[in-house]
């Protein structure tokens, strides 16, 4: 478990780093959004790389044509992201662009939880997670 909340951990932490960097690649482009496709194609190119490394060979594809069409979306939900960091960063900051980032994160995965959706076990909406949500909310505007 400990391994979990540190690479949770480092996970988070690179979040304002990845801004700062794609900011600072937008300004040198000229547009967040080609940033985020040099970004999006360099991890691309890393992810193979690790991928052969760790599974030493090519991932097997029986079982893709099984897949439901919203599984392929993860790309697209992550070249959102990218531009989004990317746009985002250099006008609110990396504080602000994070605490807007985990706030949007947390209350879609409070309707992810909710309706159960994509495969996922539901989970009530409590009045806990429902005074939670707000205490993000309020934090994010405070830090924005």
């Amino acid at each position: 478990m400990p391994f979990l909340i540190l690479s949770a951990l480092l996970a988070g932490a690179m979040l304002p780093l990845q801004g700062a960097f794609n900011a600072r690649l937008g300004r040198a482009l000229g547009s967040a959004f080609w940033a985020a496709g040099v970004s999006a194609f360099l991890s691309a190119i890393l992810l193979f790389a690790v991928g052969m490394y760790l599974t030493r060979g090519l991932p097997r594809p029986a079982g893709l044509s099984d897949l439901p069409l919203w599984a392929w979306a993860g790309g697209i939900c992550g070249v959102i992201t990218l531009a989004g960091i990317a746009l985002v960063t250099p006008r609110l900051g990396a504080a602000g662009m994070v605490a807007l980032v985990i706030t949007g994160q947390v209350l879609f995965s409070l309707l992810l939880d909710r309706l159960g959706l994509f495969d996922l076990p539901q989970h009530p909406f409590t009045f806990q997670r429902f005074l939670a949500a707000g205490m993000l909310l309020g934090g994010a505007i405070l830090i924005r």
